[in-house]
């Protein structure tokens, strides 16, 4: 008996795809891709509403990182206000603002929480910086943040003057000096140019 290549094609694929199907049903997939943009590639624009300690920005003037151009940008992704972990990274930013950002950088906290919610912990810590709602996560999901169950997952992106990503950490661990560290370096770099 003689195959055509068709036949031989619909043999070989029948064969190989089989155990792979056979294997999706028992198994869940256990690869979980990172995405987001990586070092060196265009940091996608959003725009979202703010909040500091002494208000919650007007609806009408949101914060865009396309208003950012030219400056050196940290966005830094978090869980939620007032948990023990957020509290330790924001309080840190703010206490040592000076050293690891210094006055021309623009630094936002980024998280699902309310306007409200974020004036009460900006207030809660004197953090000098504004903190972003983004209740949808929207832009969590653009920048790789975004989690289970409406949270962000806790991730650090410098943002060079030219509006390239020129670090990111998508593990930031708030109680290790080594992450603020790295930070303060990929800060620096990105300062220069």
């Amino acid at each position: 008996m003689r195959l055509t290549a068709l036949t031989a094609l619909a043999l070989l694929a029948s064969a190989t795809l089989a155990p792979l199907a056979a294997q999706a049903d028992r198994t869940p997939p256990t690869v979980v891709v990172l995405g987001g943009p990586d070092e060196g590639r265009r940091a996608p624009d959003f725009t979202l509403p703010w909040a500091t300690k002494d208000t919650i920005g007007p609806a009408y003037q949101p914060f865009g990182l396309w208003k950012t151009a030219g400056k050196t940008v940290v966005l830094a992704f978090y869980p939620r206000d007032f948990t023990p972990g957020c509290t330790s990274e924001m309080r840190t930013f703010a206490d040592q603002y000076e050293t690891l950002f210094g006055p021309d950088v623009v630094v936002v906290g980024i998280s699902a929480d309310s306007l409200a919610t974020h004036q009460r912990f900006a207030a809660s810590l004197s953090l000098p910086f504004m903190l972003l709602s983004d209740p949808d996560q929207r832009v969590a999901a653009l920048y790789a943040s975004k989690d289970k169950g409406g949270y962000n997952r806790r991730t650090v992106f410098v943002i060079g003057r030219d509006g390239r990503v020129r670090f990111r950490n998508m593990t930031f661990r708030p109680l290790d000096p080594k992450d603020y560290d790295e930070l303060k370096r990929a800060v620096q770099r990105a300062r220069r140019g």
